[in-house]
């Protein structure tokens, strides 16, 4: 794959396992920035290191220790989790290709998620929480590579927690909103999401992306 074929939000295949491209930065030697879907584990690499997948209808991966199957012809409630697969956001939207956002309510068919944007019907897919009938596995490139055991544990969410703990963001933390401009306080979390000061429920994994949040003042540093 060259270079000038990879742009942020594709899903790649690296190293066996299921990524999402947040970054391409084509003045470093490893110019393609990764995270690992099931973890958000960040990897720096070449485009020649990766294959490209396009996520379809029935498609079922891992997305930060739980297990979602995409289903196109599901209608959304409030709660879901979408997969934005043809953005085409309005001006005062945020969002970009294969942005996945939680939804706050729904106004015929639109959405708008709790980062207050607006996604039309055609620009999204439902991730419906574990596996459907009849869908097609793609967390791994290889299915055959992996263990039972790595599978069971791919999709533990108390695994992350005990990974991730240095990252894992608490209350009293303070971000930054670069494509808002917003500065927040975490005032409160549940096991995948926070809530900021002003309202706004993000999952955890947006603020490890560097493009979306910039850490302010971290509590913990001041123990």
């Amino acid at each position: 794959m060259k270079l000038f074929q990879v742009r942020k939000g594709q899903f790649v295949y690296y190293n066996n396992e299921l990524h999402k491209v947040y970054a391409v930065k084509p003045m470093f030697k490893k110019s393609i920035h990764l995270y690992r879907l099931k973890d958000m584990q960040q990897v720096l690499t070449r485009a020649s290191d990766i294959y490209l997948y396009k996520p379809a209808h029935m498609d079922s991966f891992i997305f930060y220790g739980k297990r979602f199957t995409i289903d196109k012809n599901k209608r959304p409630n409030s709660g879901d989790y979408i997969l934005i697969t043809k953005p085409a956001p309005d001006f005062l939207d945020h969002y970009s290709l294969n942005e996945i956002e939680k939804v706050d309510h729904v106004e015929d068919g639109n959405v708008v998620t709790t980062r207050d944007n607006g996604v039309k019907h055609h620009e999204y897919v439902v991730m419906v929480p574990g596996v459907l009938d009849d869908s097609q596995d793609i967390a791994y490139y290889d299915k055959s590579l992996v263990t039972e055991e790595q599978k069971e544990a791919d999709e533990s969410p108390k695994q992350l927690l005990e990974v991730d703990e240095d990252l894992t963001p608490v209350v009293g933390d303070i971000y930054f909103d670069n494509k808002t401009g917003t500065k927040a306080m975490i005032v409160a979390r549940t096991a995948d999401e926070v809530i900021f000061g002003h309202g706004v429920r993000v999952h955890v994994t947006e603020l490890l992306d560097d493009s979306k949040y910039t850490l302010v003042y971290r509590v913990e540093e001041d123990i």
